[in-house]
């Protein structure tokens, strides 16, 4: 009776260490993955940043110097001054 006892208990012993260890493998696995997530995340927002500042930069110049503005419309728009002709050539 008393072997049949302690056999009881060493399986439930075993059964929680493995539903245990399986349980920290798991949440283990889990937090890498939200790990990865996280840097992830940063690497956009990082692009993301330094996008808005450039745009920001393009935006200042734009309302304060009227030669870029100029470039910037006959490069994007292909306007051109009367009397002017513009060669383009495939690349």
């Amino acid at each position: 009776m008393r072997r049949l006892l302690i056999t009881v208990y060493a399986l439930v012993l075993i059964a929680l260490a493995t539903g245990s260890a399986t349980f920290c493998l798991q949440t283990h696995s889990e937090y890498l993955r939200q790990k990865e997530v996280a840097r992830v995340t940063a690497e956009r927002l990082t692009v993301a940043q330094t996008r808005l500042a450039n745009q920001k930069q393009m935006l200042a110049r734009l309302a304060r110097d009227p030669e870029y503005v100029e470039m910037v419309i006959r490069r994007r728009l292909g306007y051109v001054k009367p009397d002017e002709l513009i060669f383009r050539f495939e690349n």
